[in-house]
């Protein structure tokens, strides 16, 4: 049977150890990106995974290619579903300016169908 002081010390240990765990996660933890990595769209036909930086860095595509209601020197767009409803008629409805948006850009090299996209 351990003794108390045994036991004390293996409490100070855990309190110690911890304590460097909680300032160690908060102290370092990384910066949040100015745009995101991905971004996980929900969607009848399966969640559809869109790997933002890679669009943006990988091809280079400026803010306003997809985000086309973005103003001058504006860095914080409006998400998309804010004017593109997903019940409206008028505007159009989110899921049609996705596929407009995204398909057409697509066509040049890149999937075009369902499941290239559209994970189950």
């Amino acid at each position: 049977m351990a003794s108390n002081n045994e036991k004390l010390i293996a409490y100070a240990i855990t309190i110690v150890m911890l304590l460097i765990g909680v300032v160690g996660y908060t102290a370092f933890c990384e910066k949040v990106p100015d745009t995101p990595y991905r971004i996980l769209f929900q969607s009848m036909a399966g969640k559809v995974q869109f790997d933002h930086m890679e669009h943006v860095k990988g091809y280079g595509l400026a803010c306003n290619d997809c985000h086309h209601n973005l103003s001058e020197g504006e860095t914080d767009p409006d998400s998309c579903g804010s004017c593109h409803l997903p019940d409206a008629d008028d505007p159009i409805k989110r899921s049609d300016a996705f596929h407009k948006q995204c398909i057409g850009c697509h066509e040049g090299g890149g999937p075009t169908q369902c499941n290239g996209c559209h994970l189950l």
